[in-house]
């Protein structure tokens, strides 16, 4: 069972990162709540230590063995007490944690189902199972030091202002347009493309 990576940061994608360790390189998934503090905690020679959460996700013609990297035990623990609701294995605990784990674990503690459902993959019903699970049981994790990261400022991509154009054409007002792209992004992590994330878009109205 691998407990800890530590290593040299040689490469950084969107949920992952590659940490090289004595020549051999590791994939190390990262939930995008741990991804968003990555960069003020690695120093400036790419060195980097995690804590990892190790287990085998099978196919049906081969077991894989996954790493998830966070940044000390807290977040960690935070994970492994997430999967513990029924329908929620690592793979999908890795997808829904888009926002920092402050906000989810008082979201769990205050029932607020609204802001649970706007995580990736956690539907209406799921979402009450995680309450039903989980509250009264996470309200240390609404502590952590990380809410500052909803402040951030979101850099504009190109997808994203072709997206604004689209929508301004339908009619929306530039800063609503804006606002709704925002929130598709907050839902979906891993849009590549403008009709992806009008897609997003359409899918949050009809939602309402």
């Amino acid at each position: 069972m691998i407990v800890r990576i530590q290593g040299n940061l040689v490469e950084k994608g969107v949920n992952f990162i590659i940490v090289e360790v004595n020549g051999l390189c590791y994939e190390v998934l990262i939930p995008t709540a741990v991804m968003l503090r990555l960069e003020e905690n690695v120093p400036a020679d790419g060195k980097i230590s995690l804590i990892t959460y190790h287990y085998l996700q099978s196919d049906p013609s081969r077991s894989i063995p996954v790493l998830v990297g966070f940044l000390n035990e807290i977040e960690k623990e935070f994970f492994e007490t997430f999967i513990t609701v029924s329908g929620i294995g690592p793979k999908a605990a890795l997808k829904a944690l888009n926002q920092p784990i402050s906000l989810i674990a008082r979201a769990i503690d205050e029932a607020d189902i609204n802001f649970l459902k706007s995580l990736p993959g956690i539907g209406n019903q799921r979402a009450k199972e995680i309450v039903a699970k989980l509250q009264n049981k996470v309200a240390k994790f609404g502590l952590m030091q990380d809410a500052v990261l909803r402040e951030q400022p979101v850099k504009t991509s190109d997808i994203e202002e072709e997206a604004v154009a689209v929508l301004m054409q339908l009619e929306y007002k530039k800063n609503e347009a804006r606002e709704m792209i925002k929130k598709a992004i907050a839902r979906c992590q891993d849009i590549k493309s403008t009709e992806e994330l009008l897609n997003e878009v359409y899918k949050q109205k009809k939602i309402r």
